[in-house]
Protein backbone atom coordinates (compact mmCIF):
# COMPACT_ATOMS: atom_id res chain seq x y z
CA UNK A 1 0.00 0.00 0.00
CA UNK A 2 1.50 3.39 -1.35
CA UNK A 3 1.76 6.28 1.42
CA UNK A 4 -1.13 8.26 -0.46
CA UNK A 5 -3.33 4.74 0.57
CA UNK A 6 -2.59 4.82 3.99
CA UNK A 7 -3.40 8.18 4.42
CA UNK A 8 -6.67 7.83 2.24
CA UNK A 9 -7.60 4.66 3.94
CA UNK A 10 -6.70 6.06 7.91
CA UNK A 11 -9.24 8.85 7.01
CA UNK A 12 -12.30 7.33 6.15
CA UNK A 13 -11.89 4.87 9.28
CA UNK A 14 -11.47 8.03 11.78
CA UNK A 15 -14.92 10.02 9.46
CA UNK A 16 -16.76 6.68 9.73
CA UNK A 17 -16.15 5.37 13.24
CA UNK A 18 -15.17 8.68 14.76
CA UNK A 19 -11.86 7.50 16.14
CA UNK A 20 -9.13 10.04 16.38
CA UNK A 21 -5.53 9.35 14.15
CA UNK A 22 -3.57 7.94 16.70
CA UNK A 23 -6.19 4.98 17.46
CA UNK A 24 -7.33 4.51 13.85
CA UNK A 25 -3.69 3.91 13.29
CA UNK A 26 -2.85 1.79 15.80
CA UNK A 27 -6.24 -0.38 14.84
CA UNK A 28 -4.67 -0.89 11.22
CA UNK A 29 -1.42 -0.95 12.22
CA UNK A 30 0.35 1.77 9.91
CA UNK A 31 3.33 4.05 11.50
CA UNK A 32 1.65 7.63 12.55
CA UNK A 33 4.78 8.70 10.90
CA UNK A 34 3.56 8.29 7.13
CA UNK A 35 0.19 9.42 7.82
CA UNK A 36 1.47 12.67 9.18
CA UNK A 37 4.32 12.66 6.67
CA UNK A 38 3.88 15.53 3.92
CA UNK A 39 3.71 14.49 0.68
CA UNK A 40 6.68 16.08 -1.43
CA UNK A 41 5.48 18.86 -3.17
CA UNK A 42 5.81 18.56 -7.16
CA UNK A 43 7.14 22.31 -8.00
CA UNK A 44 10.36 21.25 -5.56
CA UNK A 45 11.30 18.20 -7.78
CA UNK A 46 11.04 20.59 -10.83
CA UNK A 47 12.33 23.05 -9.19
CA UNK A 48 15.40 20.56 -8.46
CA UNK A 49 15.56 18.94 -11.90
CA UNK A 50 15.57 22.78 -13.18
CA UNK A 51 18.64 23.58 -10.76
CA UNK A 52 20.10 20.22 -11.74
CA UNK A 53 20.34 20.68 -15.64
CA UNK A 54 21.73 24.21 -15.02
CA UNK A 55 24.62 23.01 -13.03
CA UNK A 56 25.33 19.89 -15.33
CA UNK A 57 25.28 22.38 -17.93
CA UNK A 58 27.88 24.42 -16.28
CA UNK A 59 29.89 21.56 -15.31
CA UNK A 60 29.58 18.88 -17.81
CA UNK A 61 32.26 16.82 -16.18
CA UNK A 62 30.63 16.33 -13.34
CA UNK A 63 28.76 13.23 -12.33
CA UNK A 64 25.79 12.83 -9.89
CA UNK A 65 27.81 12.67 -6.70
CA UNK A 66 30.15 15.90 -7.33
CA UNK A 67 26.53 17.47 -8.52
CA UNK A 68 24.75 16.22 -5.36
CA UNK A 69 28.02 18.22 -3.63
CA UNK A 70 27.26 21.07 -4.63
CA UNK A 71 23.54 20.89 -4.47
CA UNK A 72 24.16 20.34 -0.40
CA UNK A 73 26.26 23.43 -0.84
CA UNK A 74 23.08 25.17 -1.97
CA UNK A 75 20.78 24.16 0.97
CA UNK A 76 19.10 20.98 -0.60
CA UNK A 77 18.15 18.33 1.31
CA UNK A 78 18.52 15.42 -0.69
CA UNK A 79 19.95 12.23 -0.79
CA UNK A 80 22.42 11.00 -3.36
CA UNK A 81 20.44 7.99 -4.56
CA UNK A 82 17.85 10.81 -5.75
CA UNK A 83 19.76 12.43 -7.56
CA UNK A 84 21.32 9.40 -9.57
CA UNK A 85 17.46 8.89 -10.50
CA UNK A 86 17.08 12.48 -11.87
CA UNK A 87 20.68 12.27 -13.33
CA UNK A 88 19.54 9.26 -15.45
CA UNK A 89 16.27 10.17 -16.43
CA UNK A 90 17.35 14.00 -17.26
CA UNK A 91 20.12 11.65 -19.66
CA UNK A 92 22.50 14.32 -18.26
CA UNK A 93 25.34 11.48 -18.71
CA UNK A 94 28.37 12.22 -20.73
CA UNK A 95 28.74 10.01 -23.93
CA UNK A 96 32.16 8.47 -24.08
CA UNK A 97 33.85 9.72 -27.22
CA UNK A 98 37.00 8.70 -28.77
CA UNK A 99 40.45 10.10 -27.70
CA UNK A 100 40.30 14.11 -28.00
CA UNK A 101 41.93 16.90 -26.61
CA UNK A 102 39.70 19.65 -26.06
CA UNK A 103 38.35 19.89 -22.84
CA UNK A 104 34.36 20.64 -22.23
CA UNK A 105 32.69 22.78 -20.13
CA UNK A 106 34.70 25.65 -18.55
CA UNK A 107 37.95 23.98 -19.15
CA UNK A 108 39.12 27.62 -19.48
CA UNK A 109 38.50 29.67 -16.63
CA UNK A 110 41.87 29.91 -15.41
CA UNK A 111 43.40 31.44 -19.01
CA UNK A 112 44.29 34.05 -17.51
CA UNK A 113 47.76 35.31 -16.66
CA UNK A 114 48.26 36.44 -13.38
CA UNK A 115 50.11 39.85 -12.08
CA UNK A 116 50.55 39.44 -8.74
CA UNK A 117 51.36 36.69 -5.87
CA UNK A 118 48.89 34.14 -4.70
CA UNK A 119 46.47 34.82 -7.73
CA UNK A 120 46.91 31.54 -9.33
CA UNK A 121 48.59 28.57 -8.07
CA UNK A 122 49.34 25.29 -10.28
CA UNK A 123 49.52 21.78 -8.72
CA UNK A 124 51.16 19.22 -11.14
CA UNK A 125 52.02 15.42 -10.79
CA UNK A 126 54.67 13.67 -11.89
CA UNK A 127 55.96 10.26 -11.65
CA UNK A 128 58.93 8.54 -11.96
CA UNK A 129 60.45 4.64 -10.46
CA UNK A 130 63.20 3.41 -8.27
CA UNK A 131 66.04 1.36 -9.29
CA UNK A 132 64.01 -1.28 -8.21
CA UNK A 133 60.89 -0.88 -10.04
CA UNK A 134 59.09 0.91 -7.69
CA UNK A 135 56.45 4.03 -9.01
CA UNK A 136 56.23 7.09 -7.15
CA UNK A 137 54.59 10.59 -7.31
CA UNK A 138 55.73 13.81 -6.58
CA UNK A 139 52.81 16.87 -6.40
CA UNK A 140 54.41 20.27 -7.48
CA UNK A 141 52.81 23.23 -6.04
CA UNK A 142 54.04 26.07 -8.33
CA UNK A 143 52.62 29.96 -8.19
CA UNK A 144 52.03 31.37 -11.74
CA UNK A 145 53.53 34.62 -11.58
CA UNK A 146 56.60 34.50 -9.15
CA UNK A 147 57.58 31.49 -10.96
CA UNK A 148 58.54 29.84 -7.35
CA UNK A 149 57.81 26.20 -5.95
CA UNK A 150 56.90 26.79 -2.35
CA UNK A 151 56.24 22.59 -1.96
CA UNK A 152 56.84 19.61 -3.41
CA UNK A 153 55.15 16.58 -1.86
CA UNK A 154 56.81 12.78 -2.86
CA UNK A 155 55.15 9.59 -1.85
CA UNK A 156 54.32 6.13 -3.61
CA UNK A 157 50.63 7.02 -3.39
CA UNK A 158 49.63 10.72 -2.81
CA UNK A 159 45.70 10.70 -1.78
CA UNK A 160 43.66 13.92 -2.06
CA UNK A 161 44.10 14.48 2.22
CA UNK A 162 47.90 14.49 1.64
CA UNK A 163 47.74 16.81 -0.67
CA UNK A 164 45.03 19.26 0.80
CA UNK A 165 47.42 18.82 4.20
CA UNK A 166 50.57 20.47 1.73
CA UNK A 167 48.45 23.22 0.59
CA UNK A 168 47.31 24.14 4.10
CA UNK A 169 50.71 24.48 5.34
CA UNK A 170 51.95 26.78 2.30
CA UNK A 171 48.19 28.72 2.51
CA UNK A 172 49.39 29.51 6.28
CA UNK A 173 53.05 30.92 5.07
CA UNK A 174 51.96 32.46 2.54
CA UNK A 175 47.42 33.26 2.56
CA UNK A 176 45.37 30.91 0.11
CA UNK A 177 45.08 31.35 -4.01
CA UNK A 178 42.75 32.82 -5.73
CA UNK A 179 42.54 30.09 -7.97
CA UNK A 180 43.62 26.95 -8.02
CA UNK A 181 44.92 24.96 -11.66
CA UNK A 182 45.31 21.19 -11.28
CA UNK A 183 45.86 18.18 -13.88
CA UNK A 184 42.58 16.96 -15.86
CA UNK A 185 42.89 13.96 -14.46
CA UNK A 186 42.26 12.05 -11.43
CA UNK A 187 43.13 14.72 -9.30
CA UNK A 188 40.63 16.70 -10.61
CA UNK A 189 37.74 13.79 -10.46
CA UNK A 190 39.00 13.89 -6.57
CA UNK A 191 36.05 15.57 -3.94
CA UNK A 192 38.82 17.04 -1.80
CA UNK A 193 40.66 19.43 -4.03
CA UNK A 194 37.23 20.88 -4.67
CA UNK A 195 35.95 20.96 -1.48
CA UNK A 196 39.47 22.92 -0.04
CA UNK A 197 38.90 25.53 -2.70
CA UNK A 198 35.25 26.15 -1.88
CA UNK A 199 35.90 26.45 1.54
CA UNK A 200 38.49 28.90 1.34
CA UNK A 201 37.05 31.13 -1.05
CA UNK A 202 38.61 29.77 -4.33
CA UNK A 203 38.33 28.53 -7.85
CA UNK A 204 39.35 25.32 -9.14
CA UNK A 205 40.02 24.51 -12.32
CA UNK A 206 41.85 21.81 -15.25
CA UNK A 207 45.07 23.00 -16.72
CA UNK A 208 44.90 24.79 -19.94
CA UNK A 209 48.10 23.02 -22.11
CA UNK A 210 47.52 26.40 -24.59
CA UNK A 211 48.42 29.05 -21.86
CA UNK A 212 51.19 30.83 -22.12
CA UNK A 213 52.20 30.81 -18.17
CA UNK A 214 51.24 27.27 -18.00
CA UNK A 215 54.45 26.19 -20.73
CA UNK A 216 58.08 27.05 -21.44
CA UNK A 217 59.58 27.73 -18.55
CA UNK A 218 56.74 26.90 -16.07
CA UNK A 219 56.52 23.55 -17.14
CA UNK A 220 60.75 23.29 -17.46
CA UNK A 221 60.89 24.45 -13.69
CA UNK A 222 58.39 21.39 -13.17
CA UNK A 223 60.56 18.61 -14.19
CA UNK A 224 63.66 20.32 -12.65
CA UNK A 225 61.96 20.27 -9.51
CA UNK A 226 60.87 16.79 -10.03
CA UNK A 227 64.15 15.68 -11.23
CA UNK A 228 65.96 16.72 -7.92
CA UNK A 229 63.53 14.87 -6.29
CA UNK A 230 63.51 11.57 -8.02
CA UNK A 231 68.27 11.90 -7.74
CA UNK A 232 67.47 12.44 -4.35
CA UNK A 233 65.37 9.37 -4.17
CA UNK A 234 67.97 7.45 -5.40
CA UNK A 235 66.36 7.10 -9.14
CA UNK A 236 68.41 7.31 -12.26
CA UNK A 237 65.72 7.78 -14.39
CA UNK A 238 63.94 11.47 -15.29
CA UNK A 239 60.64 12.00 -13.97
CA UNK A 240 57.26 12.18 -16.94
CA UNK A 241 54.86 14.37 -16.31
CA UNK A 242 51.81 12.95 -15.41
CA UNK A 243 49.46 15.08 -17.52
Amino acid sequence: MTPAARRTAVAMVQTEHGLSRRRACRLMRIARSTVAREPRRAHDQERLRERLRVLAGERRRFGYRRLHELLRREGWRVNHKRIERLYREEKLAIRRRGRQKRGLGGSMAGGWCPIAANQRWSLDFTEDCLASGRKFRTANLKDDCTRACPAIEVDFSLPGQRVVGMLEVVAKERSYPDMLVVDNGPERRGRDLDRWAHDHGSSCSSSIPACRCRTGRSRASTAACARNASIRAGSPASPKLDT
